[in-house]
């Protein structure tokens, strides 16, 4: 585990709660962040019901730490750049390990929740799509930065975020890279609901209390039947090959930086 990493997860009762806890940094995510979000999988307890998703501070997650795409990269870990120098195996590798920590709060049977507030940019709008529902701070924006980059999602956002919005909206929120405010979010499918912070245990106490009625089983089984009536596991390997060419582009468009 990667004891210095800003990702805590705590349990009340029949709930987990996973939460981004880098404030400061609003909470960029890094390779740590994504191997700790991928060990807390293992948190989950048997009494477990419900998994919230929460970010410490104005901010759900400003996205992926900007100094991966330096050459110096984060410290204790690689840059992109040094990454595509190795060839796509590495890239591939590196972006396989990343996408286990977005992926399994759709395959848990337990009920994922994404609370969001401030932004959530890019690698956070992924990782908030990521979860079962979604609950929207009113001052929530959310927007897919990465073509604006050169990049694509490779997170496995692509796929939740047609699911959600249809292909038209979604090929519009990525390409143009525009914000998407939590009143539009709400209107267009992509929350469930805006509520205000403050309000956000009494919102959830009404949400879960139906659903704590009813057996663990059929609700596991009945979010596996409509997970698998929309995913598409090939969808993340597509996001992979389309995140390969755009890093060897850019590459060589930085002179092999």
């Amino acid at each position: 585990m990667d004891e210095d990493v800003d990702v805590f997860v705590e349990h009340r009762a029949d709930t987990m709660v996973v939460t981004l806890a880098n404030p400061s940094a609003r909470n960029a995510q890094s390779p740590a962040t994504w191997r700790r979000l991928a060990q807390a999988r293992d948190d989950i307890r048997p009494e477990t019901r419900f998994i919230l998703l929460t970010g410490q501070g104005p901010s759900f997650s400003a996205g992926l730490d900007r100094r991966m795409l330096t050459p110096e990269g984060v410290p204790g870990e690689e840059s992109l750049w040094s990454l595509v120098g190795r060839g796509d195996k590495a890239v591939e590798d590196m972006i396989t390990a990343a996408q286990s920590a977005f992926t399994w709060w759709g395959e848990v049977p337990q009920v994922t929740i994404a609370l969001v507030q401030g932004h959530a940019i890019g690698a956070g709008f992924q990782l908030a799509l990521a979860a079962d529902l979604l609950v929207a701070a009113p001052d929530a924006l959310f927007a897919m930065r990465e073509t604006s980059l050169g990049l694509v999602p490779d997170l496995g956002g692509t796929g939740p975020l047609v699911d959600r919005v249809g292909y038209a909206r979604a090929l519009e929120i990525c390409a143009t890279g525009r914000y998407v405010d939590a009143e539009e979010a709400h209107r267009i499918g992509l929350a469930n609901a805006v509520v205000d912070i403050e309000e956000w245990g009494q919102y959830l106490d009404q949400l879960c209390a139906p659903i704590r009625a009813a057996l663990p089983g059929a609700v596991g089984d009945v979010k596996a039947l409509l997970r698998g009536a929309t995913s598409d596991s090939a969808q993340l390997t597509r996001e992979r090959e389309a995140q390969k060419r755009r890093l060897r582009e850019l590459s060589a468009l930085l002179g092999g930086a």
